[in-house]
């Protein structure tokens, strides 16, 4: 990138968004950018937006809880602010981070929305088209993916199925009953999340007018991070003990992978939403790629968006 300018990281108080943060502060060829630290409020964030000053980098911390969509709104709010008085240098990357897997279905966002479907995506798509028009070219979104919206054998023992998609209104519905549907509807919800991301990064792209490109991350498969820290005791266990294989992927090998993403000139080309595996691209599944499905999630994104903004005024 020719200037690194400002890039706003969601997620970035732990695991794969500390790591990639500090690898964008600390980068070996000096050419830093200044961060946007967006994250719930609180020791954590203050800690991490610490560190990355202390590695040269000018950075803000915008306290947010991302399950709240008056709290994105009010981020992307305050982002502009930022921008507009010249505060920070101009927005060159949105790194689409933070993410959960919630252990019960039922749980809903307080706007409503099943929790994982609300955090994985609809926070990112919010924050995302509020500062769509805030961006400097060339720019890049960098949107966090899985390949769990296809399952293998190893994603199915640990309880994350895969996706099973329905309408777009359907998927953001929290499910109803006395007993919680159990960690496999829990890693259907997540994969179907993950599954709206690819459609979303097709049609943000057609959307996003010249000079900003989509592209995805997949960073690999991390166990034993805290994404899965409400599936059951003898599943973290095991991700525990797999996340000490050789090779497995690790918050710490992948950060800076992540942060190459958003700054480095070896992925300046991607559009369109590319799909890389670490440090790869790879070519999605077909099921990935739906142009209808891609246009009625873009729809009901929206509806979804002002549903939850006219319910709060």
């Amino acid at each position: 990138m020719t200037e690194p300018g400002t890039v706003l990281i969601t997620g970035p108080t732990r695991n794969l968004g500390r790591h990639a943060a500090l690898a964008m502060a600390g980068r070996p060829d000096g050419r830093r950018a200044d961060l946007l630290l967006i994250g719930r409020a609180g020791r954590d964030l203050t800690a991490v937006a610490d560190e990355t000053r202390a590695r040269g980098a000018d950075v803000r911390e915008i306290g947010c809880d991302l399950s709240r969509l008056a709290d994105v709104r009010a981020a992307a709010a305050t982002v502009r602010s930022l921008l507009a008085a010249g505060t920070v240098r101009p927005l060159r990357a949105l790194v689409a981070n933070a993410g959960i897997m919630s252990a019960d279905t039922r749980r809903a966002s307080p706007d409503g929305y099943e929790l994982t479907f609300a955090v994985n995506y609809l926070a990112h798509a919010q924050l995302i088209g509020d500062l769509l028009g805030s961006f400097t070219a060339p720019a890049r979104v960098v949107l966090l993916g899985s390949n769990t919206y296809h399952a293998n054998f190893w994603r199915k023992l640990l309880g994350v199925a895969e996706a099973r998609w329905a309408d777009p209104v359907e998927l953001a519905r929290p499910a109803v009953g006395e007993r919680a549907p159990g960690m496999a509807a829990s890693g259907v919800a997540y994969s179907n999340a993950k599954l709206a991301i690819l459609y979303y990064a097709h049609e943000l792209q057609r959307r996003a007018g010249a000079g900003i490109n989509v592209s995805v991350f997949e960073p690999g498969w991390m166990p034993g991070t805290a994404l899965g820290r409400g599936a059951p005791e003898m599943v973290q266990a095991m991700s525990r003990a797999l996340g000490r294989v050789p090779g497995v992927s690790t918050p710490r090998r992948s950060g800076p992978l992540l942060a190459a993403m958003a700054l480095d000139d070896r992925w300046a080309h991607l559009r369109d939403g590319a799909f890389v595996v670490k440090t790869r691209p790879a070519e999605v599944r077909p099921v990935a790629h739906d142009r209808d499905r891609e246009r009625r999630l873009w729809e009901a994104t929206l509806e979804l968006l002002e549903r939850a903004s006219a319910s709060r005024q």
